[in-house]
């Protein structure tokens, strides 16, 4: 990901230098696991602890030759190492994979403790704010048409159990991904106890796959990415709302607009959802990564690398843009403006055809069959769409019409917009007790 969408915790989570960390702790907790076994010599594993990781630079001048990147790392290590003696028994029983695979699911735990924190941070924003918000009177829309009268707050506690959701999905995916495997060239330990498999795994928080080959099957981490485009697509839906909200006709939502900022280099009146637009277009970029590594899981039998250039961007890429994605929501809803009177305006802009549902429901009460409610309301609704007469007014006439007279004071309470939210507050109470 370039560095324009990269946060500082999570870039140096797949920065090359800790890539480099992660080996080198990988391989001194399995040299020093075999010198406790008696495997190798104990005065081994003091100087290969001290020796610093190479630089990234030195591993790559290394790998311009080798053409294989473990070997250039080993290679740079024991050039580090003093005496350079001591690194013969590095990687001792090891293949790469064991390498690779054990230092990627670390990197994977690490991505989604960080994420675990934004996704929090969010769920709480949503929560603050729906809650704020329960209130406030809004019409719903189907299909971008006005359909009944809402709450924002309703709209927003959608959206919050949503990315609670996703935080307990983060959370399980976790322990999918958090396995590694130090079995050997094709996962038979022919070179290496399970023992030392066991202890140097659990050292660095994670378990051993349950059976592995040359590689750990790539089926949990097509899950981790699938939850992380899952969250980017949450965010999405945020976003959408937050654009549509903002659109000149609607202007019930807005961005913050900073002192200096500027919307356009050609209109000096624009202030457009920069924000949002940019949370859609980087939530694309985190779904594309799930079918590339899902199509790691076929390998050619114990092994092939077919994955691994894929990993190498994909993994990153859905990691570091998820991130950005959380904390440009987060930063988004704590800021967004919400204009309340400009919703009641909208709401009673289409001349109370937002109550036909009620109107329909009563008359059916009352004892008209519902073809024949629903002709009576559909018929006074269609002249309200093209006179603009206020729905209360056509269905009066069209009522009259066929014969019939309506309660005036049962219209009242079913033309009102408390009528359609007056049992939200099982929501709201759901909402307050979310954690």
């Amino acid at each position: 990901m370039i560095e324009r969408y990269t946060l500082p915790e999570m870039g140096y989570v797949w920065s090359e230098a800790h890539k480099y960390e992660l080996w080198c702790q990988v391989e001194t907790l399995v040299l020093a696991a075999h010198a406790r076994a008696g495997t190798v010599p104990q005065d081994a594993v003091a100087p290969v602890a001290a020796a610093p990781p190479p630089a990234p630079e030195a591993v790559a001048a290394l790998e311009a030759v080798t053409g294989h990147d473990v070997i250039a790392f080993l290679s740079a290590w024991a050039n580090n190492t003093t005496p350079r003696e001591a690194a013969a028994y590095v990687h001792y029983g090891m293949t790469s994979s064991d390498l690779l695979d054990t230092a990627l699911a670390v990197q994977l735990a690490e991505s989604t403790d960080l994420l675990t924190a934004r996704c929090e941070r969010l769920l709480h924003v949503l929560r603050e704010h729906a809650l704020a918000h329960r209130a406030t009177l809004r019409v719903g829309r189907t299909h971008g048409i006005h359909a009944e009268p809402d709450v924002w707050g309703h709209r927003v506690a959608d959206f919050a159990f949503a990315v609670h959701r996703c935080r307990d999905r983060l959370m399980r995916a976790r322990q999918s991904v958090a396995v590694g495997k130090l079995s050997g060239p094709v996962g038979t330990y022919s070179n290496i106890d399970p023992s030392i498999e066991t202890e140097v795994l659990g050292e660095l928080g994670l378990r051993p796959a349950d059976v592995a080959t040359q590689v750990v099957l790539r089926d949990g981490i097509a899950e981790w990415v699938s939850v992380l485009a899952l969250i980017a697509s949450v965010c999405d839906a945020i976003a959408i709302e937050i654009r549509h909200g903002q659109r000149t006709e609607v202007s019930e939502l807005a961005e913050p607009f900073g002192a200096g900022q500027k919307g356009s280099s050609a209109m000096p009146h624009k202030r457009n959802p920069v924000k949002a637009e940019r949370i859609s277009g980087l939530a694309r970029i985190v779904r594309a990564q799930v079918v590339p590594v899902m199509e790691g899981i076929p390998l050619w039998h114990e092994r092939d690398i077919s994955h691994s250039s894929t990993e190498r961007v994909a993994l990153p890429d859905a990691a570091i843009a998820t991130d950005y994605l959380l904390e440009q929501t987060s930063t988004l809803m704590e800021s967004l403006v919400v204009d309340a009177a400009r919703m009641l305006a909208n709401l009673e802009s289409s001349h109370g055809l937002i109550y036909t549902s009620a109107v329909l429901l009563e008359l059916v009460a009352a004892g008209m069959s519902r073809e024949d409610a629903y002709a009576l309301v559909q018929s006074a609704a269609m002249e309200t769409w093209q006179s603009g007469v206020p729905f209360r007014e056509t269905l009066r006439k069209h009522a009259a019409a066929r014969g019939g007279e309506l309660d005036e004071a049962r219209l009242d309470d079913l033309c009102a917009p408390e009528h359609y939210v007056r049992r939200l507050g099982g929501v709201f109470d759901r909402l307050e007790r979310l954690a």
